[in-house]
């Protein structure tokens, strides 16, 4: 009765976080080139500090702005484990795999062990005698 509703929650979940990862990444493969200042500020930490947020507000459009704040509540939890490095796709890149692993692969796996605990057992077969 729960397992469809969990299986469709981390689909949800896991696009969400694809999707705002393959946004960072183009967008940081666009800007490769251009001065890492932005960076430095905080703009692409997976919890940006209040003004990298107000920086991405204003680059970004409202969709995007969306997801990305959608995106940092899905992956506050893992953000601590590379608040300190300095790469920016580690920063993003880790706390996203981090997420599919739980939200997609764990959602997933609960959902798919409460259809077998729900599921009607099979019956025995009685052997016949002849």
């Amino acid at each position: 009765m729960l397992e469809r509703p969990l299986r469709y929650l981390a689909i949800a979940l896991s696009l969400i976080i694809a999707i705002g990862f393959t946004l960072f990444a183009l967008e940081d493969i666009d800007r490769a080139s251009q001065n890492s200042a932005q960076r430095v500020s905080g703009y692409a930490a997976t919890n940006p500090s209040p003004a990298g947020e107000r920086t991405r507000e204003r680059r970004h459009g409202r969709p995007r702005e969306i997801i990305d704040d959608v995106n940092d509540v899905l992956l506050s939890p893992f953000a601590g484990v590379t608040a300190n490095d300095s790469s920016g796709w580690a920063r993003r890149g880790v706390p996203a795999l981090l997420g599919l692993l739980v939200y997609g692969f764990g959602l997933g796996y609960l959902a798919r062990f409460m259809t077998a605990r729900g599921a009607a057992r099979p019956r025995t077969l009685r052997r016949r005698t002849a």
